[in-house]
C-alpha cells in the first residue's frame, strides 16, 4: 500500500487523568491496538506524533515531534505530511479503539492521486481517521501559520479545493469512530 500512517498521540490527556496511549482497553493499552492495526496496513512507514518521544514507541516506528508550539492534530499532521515518503498520510487517533481494518482499507480505496478522503458523520468531518494527500502540506503550514487551528477549518478546506473528499459514515459505521477521553468511556465501551 503506497501510504504513510501516523499514529496521532500527542494530546494531553487532561480530561482522562493519565497517558491515554498506555490505558487498558480490552486487555492491550490503546498505542497497541492503533499500532497493530497500521501495521496490518503494511504501509510504506509509520510514525508516531506527540509532543514528546513516548517511552512505548516500538524502535522500528519513527517518532514525529508535533510543530511547535504544538497545535495538537494539526501540528502532529503537518509534521507527518512534511516527512513522509508516500503520496498519502493515513491519520489515526490513539483514542479510537473500535476502527477497524476492513473500514481503513475502504478509506483506502476512496482515495486518488492528489486527493484524500474524509469521513463525515452529519456534516462533521472524523479528520482523526482520515487520509490526506501529501499537497495538503502547504494548506496544514498556513493553517499553523495563521490563527485558526481548527482541524475542522482546515479540512473544510482541503474538502472546498479538492484535495480531500468526503464519505459519508452509515449508521452501522459510526461505532468506530468512539474515543476514550474519560475513564468513564472504557466502562461504557
Amino acid at each position: 500500500m503506497n501510504i504513510s500512517a501516523v499514529l496521532l498521540a500527542g494530546g494531553e490527556s487532561r480530561r482522562m487523568g493519565q497517558d491515554k496511549a498506555t490505558l487498558l482497553f480490552h486487555g492491550k493499552p490503546l498505542w497497541q491496538i492503533q499500532l497493530e492495526l497500521l501495521q496490518r496496513l503494511q504501509p510504506a512507514e509509520i510514525f508516531v506524533s506527540a509532543r514528546t518521544d513516548p517511552a512505548w514507541r516500538p524502535v522500528a516506528v519513527e517518532f514525529v515531534a508535533d510543530d511547535p508550539p504544538s497545535r495538537g492534530p494539526l501540528s502532529g499532521i503537518a509534521a507527518s505530511l512534511a516527512q513522509m515518503h508516500a503520496a498519502h498520510l493515513l491519520a489515526l487517533a490513539i483514542d479510537m479503539p473500535f476502527m477497524n481494518e476492513q473500514y481503513v482499507k475502504f478509506l483506502c480505496d476512496q482515495i486518488e492521486l492528489g486527493r484524500g478522503v474524509v469521513p463525515t458523520i452529519d456534516s462533521r468531518a472524523e479528520p482523526l481517521a482520515a487520509i490526506y494527500p501529501r499537497e495538503a502540506d502547504t494548506d496544514f503550514r498556513s493553517a499553523l501559520a495563521g490563527t485558526d487551528f481548527s482541524l475542522q477549518s482546515v479540512v473544510r478546506h482541503l474538502v472546498e479545493s479538492r484535495k480531500m473528499r468526503e464519505v459519508r459514515v452509515r449508521n452501522q459505521e459510526k461505532k468506530l469512530f468512539l474515543n476514550v477521553n474519560e475513564l468513564s468511556d472504557v466502562a461504557v465501551l
